[in-house]
């Protein structure tokens, strides 16, 4: 298979893999286990059948158009960096997943645990494959969602829901700086494309945006890899199930940031403004975490601590610079990975065996639980940095980097002591895990009975305790080619030369390295008996990083409730007037900014018929305004003129399209204004007669009518502006020359929404869809506000008068108003039916399309009902809306991505001529598909709102709750 296509099934898989396994049934964890293992293994044995051409130092890449004018293209990239990761990303989840299968309590929904996973899975790849700085921001907020639904996955806990929350507010808010940063880099380099921006690292350093590039982009990776000061939030992510905190706090979501770090150091770093960015925070990060982990009792809160120290390792390493940091930084990425994964789910299998995480409670488990211990022990060491594993190897080339000089201040001098420092608190809290909870006595019965794990549960432990014995004593044969390639593909020709060997010598970072493993002894000699009796750390445990996170958000939330207060209203008419005075400065910027002017075509005579329809139309839209305080249904009856005016008006001006579509407009909308008449507030003008009006209100009506009229002079000024000018100074030429020759079709009007514009018609729709599904949920809770004005025989009368019709539908009502028979209206479907497939077919190339003849086929339906009520269009009809709805989102988003089969940007139309019999010649356009989309959205959309207003005009509310299922169909 060619590699391209590889890397897309890659990407891919996983997230059908998390479909899939939505649809498994809740109790079956095994088949759940076995497709989601499957997947990981089956993607790892892809990138691993690919490392051939990496190592040869080929970059695979893989494109697919999208928008290639704007440099933004569907890319996945694969080198020796993004290989390594890959792998890391795909091995780790495979062993996860086999852990989880036994981890995993029987009531918990399984497969859903596991469609949240591989999501997550997926996302990580494609922050790693991604070849455009956009789409790595897109994959970046999806790792922070499906991260929030994997800590909160658990819900019915309060602490998953605060940790899953918090993270999401973090690491969201740090994408929304990474995107921005992304977005400069992209100016900077002339381009959005990977490769490009790789290849302008000169540019990007000297240009004057590099320092809020750089700040940006710092914010962003620092927040995903919890560095100080944002590091709080990962402590409170542990609350999530332990295969979680294995996976994604260890091994992948929190290696993003540092991913980041890595693939732009060949173009960020090398100034001081790294150094003295990144070298600080990493170190405080450091010396933070590793002081915190020393006085946890909760062993995921020790484990979390030394994450977030390690991390400040491998940033301070980045931080400094240099090549051979570089290749450390790389180095201990990979090894933290295994042996803090298999803590991780040490901790997990001792919770789920005694009960409890709590450090003061457990002690002596070895007699109890041998196996485990001897591998928790082991993947302690390597935390430490005991010799013989692979912890030692990375450790060490770490502190032989800061003994070096990068910038000869006074953080260059500290830097070998602070990092010794550092290293002795790992070792201190290392060898507290391990005595304490295996040597040291029980101080009181356990919850349950520790015994071993099941063989299955151990095995990943025991890879990746086996992967830190192995690099640790062998790792130029293990790890060292691997290595070598991503370091190649990171640094180039900068590569420096460097020994994996595991003696070098008596030598001052060997001298170090040791210092460090005796200070954490004796400091845990002297100091290991009293740290179970202290409930926080001293100095920084009385910095209470999450009080200042609620204190800030919820100054956020009191900061948007008093913007609300201010800015929002419960009434229309504020609300409408922005709009308004939004229009008007639209209008008159662009006179007073750019210095527009209108064009010198001249006028053309005015005829009498049209002057005498303007007139018919403006005094039934001032008659609409005045009559709204005393009659709605007058007031609808004129503003429904007003818009035939319109309708007019486009047919006189050559426009059929527009006269169409708002002919057919104006038939639906005033059907469904009709209905939802009943629950508007009914008029008070006994409150104070009009010429009693008060003050205020005569002033606010004053102001909306001049605000009015000064809008519409500047938006008849701004359209004059353009109408005067000749048609080639417009975009409008565009249009009229490529219509046919690009999009295939004589129809300028549905060509645009359906080929050049169909990303926004795609919107649109999806829009037009979400707004449906919101009224129907609105009005099947709420039912229309009670008359306060009547009286107690009034309401008596109306109670009634409910239950009378309380059976019946608003359609019979209808019918008699409108004293048709219902035969003759029932007789009219079929022909207003087939109407509106003439409308559809005809759309490419004359007045029609996927909309008009959507709302022909709404009013076919608005008819059945009229005639015969909302159960014929339900039950005899089958018209299931969100149905209609869902088929016509999945028919237009599948048409535009066909492209991509075939080489295109997405959304791309084709379009030729095919021999029919008997009709003979015919012109044919895939945009008939995503008409036929855009057509099946708007009748579900329409039909959904007009069930949800029909059941609820006339029904009493147990009435209405009694046909809601039916109302909706599926939509409940």
């Amino acid at each position: 298979m060619d590699p391209q296509h590889i890397l897309l099934l890659i990407m891919t898989l996983p997230f059908l893999g998390s479909f899939a396994a939505a649809f498994i049934p809740t109790r079956a964890r095994t088949q759940a286990t076995m497709l989601a293992g499957l997947i990981a293994l089956f993607c790892a044995g892809a990138i691993g059948g690919l490392y051939p051409l990496i190592a040869n130092g080929q970059v695979l890449v893989s494109t697919t158009p999208w928008l290639p004018s704007l440099d933004l293209n569907l890319t996945f990239r694969l080198s020796g960096v993004s290989w390594l990761f890959s792998m890391l990303v795909l091995l780790m989840g495979a062993l996860v997943i086999l852990y989880a299968r036994y981890y995993m309590s029987p009531e918990d929904p399984v497969p859903r645990f596991f469609a949240f996973l591989m999501a997550f899975m997926g996302s990580m790849l494609g922050v790693i494959l991604s070849g455009n700085l956009v789409q790595i921001v897109f994959f970046w907020e999806l790792t922070s969602l499906f991260s929030f639904l994997l800590i909160g996955y658990w819900h019915h806990n309060q602490s998953a829901r605060d940790g899953a929350r918090m993270s999401l507010i973090v690491t969201g808010a740090g994408g929304i700086c990474l995107l921005l940063g992304f977005l400069l880099l992209g100016h900077i380099a002339g381009g959005y494309s990977l490769d490009r921006v790789l290849a302008s690292g000169e540019a990007i350093r000297s240009s004057p945006l590099y320092l809020p590039t750089l700040l940006l982009i710092l914010i962003g990776a620092f927040t995903k890899s919890a560095q100080f000061p944002f590091h709080f939030w990962l402590p409170h992510a542990m609350a999530a199930p332990t295969p979680v905190s294995a996976y994604l706090h260890s091994a992948t979501m929190v290696k993003a940031g540092v991913f980041i770090l890595i693939l732009l150091w060949p173009v960020l770093s090398g100034t001081d403004a790294w150094y003295f960015t990144v070298a600080p925070i990493g170190l405080a990060t450091l010396l933070i975490g590793a002081w915190v982990a020393i006085f946890q009792q909760d062993l995921k809160g020790l484990l979390a601590y030394s994450t977030i120290s390690h991390l400040g390792l491998i940033v301070l390493l980045l931080g400094l610079g240099s090549p051979l940091a570089a290749v450390a930084a790389i180095f201990h990425t990979v090894n933290h990975a295994t042996f803090k994964a298999s803590l991780f789910m040490a901790a997990g299998i001792i919770d789920h065996e005694t009960g409890t995480r709590d450090i003061r409670k457990l002690g002596g488990l070895y007699r109890f639980m041998p196996i485990t211990a001897t591998l928790a022990m082991v993947a302690a060491a390597a935390m430490a940095g005991v010799p013989l594993l692979n912890g030692f190897l990375s450790k060490e080339m770490f502190l032989a980097e800061v003994l070096e000089k990068h910038s000869g201040t006074i953080l260059d001098q500290m830097l070998p002591w602070l990092a010794t420092l550092a290293s002795a608190f790992a070792v201190l809290y290392s060898v507290r895990f391990i005595h304490q909870v295996f040597f040291a006595p029980p101080p009181e019965p356990l919850p349950h009975e520790p015994h071993e794990a099941p063989p299955w549960m151990r095995l990943p432990i025991e890879i990746l305790v086996l992967a830190c014995l192995v690099i640790g004593i062998f790792p130029a044969i293990t790890i060292g080619p691997f290595l070598a390639t991503a370091v190649q593909d990171m640094l180039g020709p900068r590569t420096p030369d460097y020994s994996l060997a595991i003696w070098h010598g008596f030598n001052r970072p060997l001298l170090l390295s040791l210092l460090a493993l005796v200070g954490g002894v004796s400091l845990y000699a002297l100091f290991g008996k009293r740290l179970n009796a202290v409930k926080t750390s001293p100095v920084v445990g009385r910095l209470k990083a999450r009080r200042t996170f609620e204190a800030v958000i919820e100054h956020i939330v009191d900061g948007a409730g008093q913007l609300h207060k201010w800015a929002g209203t419960a009434r229309l008419q504020p609300q409408l007037r922005a709009l308004v005075v939004i229009a008007l400065a639209a209008s008159v910027l662009p006179f007073w900014l750019f210095g527009y002017s209108v064009g010198s075509k001249p006028l053309t005579p005015l005829d009498p018929v049209f002057a005498i329809f303007w007139a018919i139309g403006g005094a039934s839209a001032i008659a609409a305004a005045w009559l709204a305080k005393f009659h709605r249904l007058a007031a609808l009856i004129l503003v429904g003129v007003a818009g035939l005016v319109t309708c007019l008006s486009f047919v006189w001006l050559s426009a059929p399209d527009l006269a169409v579509t708002q002919l057919v407009v104006e038939i639906v909308t005033t059907v469904l204004l009709l209905l939802g008449l009943r629950w508007l507030p009914k008029r008070r003008p006994d409150i104070w007669p009009e010429k009693h009006m008060p003050v205020r209100v005569a002033a606010r009506r004053g102001a909306d009518l001049v605000i009015a009229i000064i809008a519409g002079l500047c938006m008849s000024l701004a359209a004059y502006a353009v109408m005067s000018r000749p048609l080639t100074d417009s975009i409008g030429s565009f249009f009229t020359q490529n219509a046919y020759s690009k999009g295939g079709g004589t129809n300028i009007v549905n060509v645009i929404l359906v080929d050049f514009r169909a990303f926004d018609t795609l919107g649109e729709i999806t829009v037009l869809a979400i707004v449906a599904i919101t009224v129907f949920s609105l009005l099947r809770r709420f039912r229309p506000a009670a008359d306060s004005i009547k009286t107690p025989e009034q309401q008596r009368v109306q109670n009634e008068f409910d239950r009378a019709h309380a059976s019946r539908d608003v359609g019979d009502t209808l019918a008699d108003y409108l004293m048709i028979p219902r035969t003759v209206i029932e007789w009219m479907f079929p022909v207003v039916v087939t109407f509106a497939i003439y409308l559809l077919l005809r759309g490419h190339d004359l007045p029609g399309g996927g909309f008009a003849a959507g709302i022909v086929m709404s009013i076919a339906i608005i008819l059945q009902y009229m005639a015969s009520g909302t159960r014929h269009v339900e039950d005899r009809l089958m018209i299931m809306p969100l149905r209609w709805i869902g088929f016509g989102l999945l028919a237009a988003t599948l048409t535009g991505a066909a492209a991509w089969l075939f080489g295109y940007p997405l959304l791309t139309t084709y379009f030729r001529y095919i021999e029919l019999p008997v009709i003979g010649t015919m012109p044919v356009a895939s945009a008939l598909l995503f008409d036929i989309g855009v057509f099946s959205v708007v009748v579900g959309a329409t039909i959904l709102v007009l069930i949800a207003l029909a059941h609820q005009s006339i029904r009493t509310p147990r009435a209405a709750r009694a046909t809601e299922t039916q109302a909706g169909g599926e939509a409940g």
